[in-house]
């Protein structure tokens, strides 16, 4: 029902009213295409290294990388950290598109393969921006589908390094079929193959399938590389530099970077459970906002200089016990730190966007350090060079 209010043909007018508090507030608001960006950051690590985060693989997201690229590269770009981490993946164009600019001419990117489908193979061409310099990827278990295409087309052209853990291992190509009464039937039709030849599909046996990413924790792989279990039938080697890469399921990186298990994060989850920290932030920025303007004029002032008070702490605490998330003083106190950052992100992203806001969840980013430091401790030359 709210939905059929608020929306309609652009340029026509909703009235709405929003209750703050207890003060309803009218708002004339004019109908207009929203944008869905998929590139939800992009900026400048140091004066030659860039950072891309890529949310979602979709119809605008070459676009919006391509423009992320060029604008760094004329900052002084010489080398991309991607960030495809919890990437669920997306159009199938798209991440060939995201490869092309990486791979050179003529490089096939991906394959797919089916029973009744055939053999079909996408390949680069010579317009990429991004031939030269050096690549490094981010991905963790939930990097999947379109993610796992375009880390495997890098891997496989040895174009830059993997850091992170085994992505999830969705190598699916599914084709809709609509039924008269709106409703669509997806049918699997075919499988995605890395250019070595790497089956990206995890092998689906019933309860088996449901339960191989818990399984994955049982077994120690997200806490050790030595852990993943590797099929010696599924061997193949990279392209050119003829580097040992396994198939059986998702991409298993060239550096690893185990999860953190040294804090108990169920308090801060059930708060967030609860939107309690979301909602704190959205009055606090609602009610702060001239001030932290007018204190913070550059989000660089506020990244360096803004932080997080006890009593901001005290405040969602109180505001989790109304919500039904009793106190928990043991569980609370480790994870402050990681409540402040969250809370200086978000205030981040309503004061600014989802840019600056990465800026500051990256400083706890355990991938994104490894990654940055296989760029400057000779990491990345010693496995491709």
């Amino acid at each position: 029902q709210v939905r059929k209010r608020l929306k309609g043909e652009k340029g026509t007018v909703v009235q709405v009213s929003v209750v703050r508090g207890s003060e309803p507030m009218d708002f004339r608001i004019v109908r207009g295409m929203i944008p869905l960006h998929s590139v939800d950051a992009a900026y400048m690590l140091d004066k030659t290294t860039g950072y891309i985060k890529i949310s979602r693989f979709a119809a605008n997201t070459i676009d919006e990388f391509e423009e992320a690229v060029k604008k760094m590269q004329a900052e002084g770009m010489k080398d991309l950290i991607l960030d495809l981490q919890a990437n669920v993946g997306g159009y199938m164009g798209a991440a060939i598109g995201i490869s092309d600019n990486m791979l050179g001419d003529k490089k096939m990117i991906v394959y797919t393969d089916g029973l009744s489908s055939g053999r079909r193979e996408e390949y680069s061409t010579s317009k990429g921006l991004l031939k030269d310099g050096r690549i490094v990827l981010l991905i963790d278990g939930n990097s999947a589908s379109a993610s796992e295409i375009v880390s495997g087309a890098v891997q496989d052209w040895d174009r830059g390094l993997i850091v992170g853990r085994r992505s999830f291992g969705k190598g699916l190509v599914q084709r809709q079929y609509p039924l008269t009464d709106g409703s669509m039937i997806r049918l699997t039709i075919a499988h995605y193959y890395t250019p070595s030849g790497r089956c990206i599909q995890k092998p689906y046996k019933g309860e088996d399938y449901r339960a191989e990413l818990y399984n994955r924790y049982e077994s120690g792989e997200l806490l050790s590389a030595d852990s993943i279990t590797v099929n010696d039938s599924l061997k193949y080697y990279t392209k050119l530099k003829k580097r040992i890469v396994y198939g059986g399921g998702g991409i298993i990186p060239d550096v690893f970077v185990p999860i953190d298990t040294n804090i108990n994060y169920s308090y801060f989850n059930r708060l967030n459970a609860k939107n309690v920290v979301g909602e704190f932030v959205v009055g606090y920025v609602d009610k702060n906002r001239e001030n932290l303007k007018k204190k913070y004029p550059t989000f660089e002032k506020f990244q360096k200089s803004f932080e997080v008070t006890p009593e901001m702490i005290d405040q969602i605490v109180k505001m989790g016990e109304k919500a039904g998330v009793p106190k928990d003083e043991k569980l609370l106190e480790p994870v402050i730190p990681a409540m402040k950052l969250s809370i200086k992100a978000l205030i981040a992203r309503d004061t600014w966007d989802m840019n600056e806001m990465y800026q500051i969840f990256n400083e706890d980013n355990k991938v994104l350090k490894e990654g940055y430091k296989a760029l400057k401790d000779g990491t990345y030359e010693r496995i491709l060079k």
